[in-house]
């Protein structure tokens, strides 16, 4: 993707990140994807709150990385992951900014779980 000129979050479109100071877990059935007491909420406009993991605490062995990249103005460009299990598992359902913009460098090294393929249980 080409690079593009950010947009910066101001009072129009706001985004606060913020440990989330629990316990996170992300599944996908009885597959545990991600465990962690580390996970950062991002609060963006009026959307719903996403928990970011670090990396370091999802089973690396079961992403396979996607073609797939999109693109938000505020955050940067985002690259994702399938999840392979032996009997299948959700495409694209990880998503990460290997290099996101500066007002959300925070999340580097994060990634994130669409809540409607990945069971994301915040406060377990």
């Amino acid at each position: 993707m080409t690079a593009r000129e950010p947009k910066i979050p101001g009072p129009d479109h706001p985004i606060t990140i913020e440990t989330t100071g629990v316990r996170v877990v992300a599944s996908v059935g009885p597959h545990i994807v991600a465990d962690t007491t580390r996970a950062l909420t991002l609060r963006e406009a009026g959307y719903p709150p996403v928990q970011y993991i670090p990396l370091d605490d999802v089973a690396q062995t079961l992403l396979a990385p996607s073609a797939t990249q999109t693109y938000c103005p505020y955050k940067g460009n985002a690259s994702y992951y399938n999840i392979a299990l032996a009997e299948g598992g959700p495409a694209d359902a990880v998503w990460y900014y290997s290099e996101p913009y500066a007002a959300v460098a925070d999340i580097a090294g994060h990634v994130a779980f669409y809540t409607d393929r990945v069971e994301v249980v915040v406060g377990t």
